[in-house]
């Protein structure tokens, strides 16, 4: 093999490292991009205190809201084990579907706010009622079992550790 050839196919071989190299540092790019956004959040009010983390998209759903994905904590001691779907009602608010958005920017929660269920069986959906008497947090509760509901108040807040 001639001296010329070697130097062509170190070349080449070179080429195609830093190609491969390139590559992987844009994978890693865009998988750092797709990586979802962790908040802390807690409520209080009358006979309620919860609190815990919710995982969002990263991509903003309009007006500033991130789409909830993901939902852990607990509810006056009971623990959260599932995120109600957006466009979808808990049990006994029948006609009032979450829509799981969420924004750095008051209010954090639209008029529909988020749902989740608990380990009891009974189910929350906290929202911004804008359309109230008194523009506020509150905090739908039901318990289907014992057809009781309540819907008080709350201090809301929800602080993003990661967010895009």
């Amino acid at each position: 093999m001639s001296r010329q050839a070697a130097k062509d196919r170190r070349d080449r071989g070179g080429a195609r490292t830093r190609i491969a190299f390139a590559l992987s540092v844009g994978a890693a790019l865009l998988a750092a991009g797709a990586q979802a956004s962790t908040w802390k959040w807690s409520y209080q009010g009358e006979g309620v205190a919860a609190s815990g983390t919710f995982t969002t998209s990263d991509a903003r759903a309009g007006a500033g809201f991130y789409e909830i994905t993901g939902i852990k904590g607990e509810a006056n001691g009971v623990a959260i084990v599932g995120l109600q779907p957006p466009g979808t009602s808990i049990p006994g608010n029948d006609g009032y579907p979450v829509d799981n958005l969420i924004r750095a920017a008051a209010p954090q929660l639209s008029n529909h706010g988020f749902g989740y269920k608990l380990a009891d069986g009974t189910y929350a959906n906290p929202f911004y009622g804008a359309h109230f008497a008194k523009p506020d947090y509150y905090a739908f509760f039901s318990d289907p079992s014992n057809r009781r509901t309540s819907e008080p108040a709350v201090a809301f807040t929800a602080i993003a550790g990661h967010l895009r």
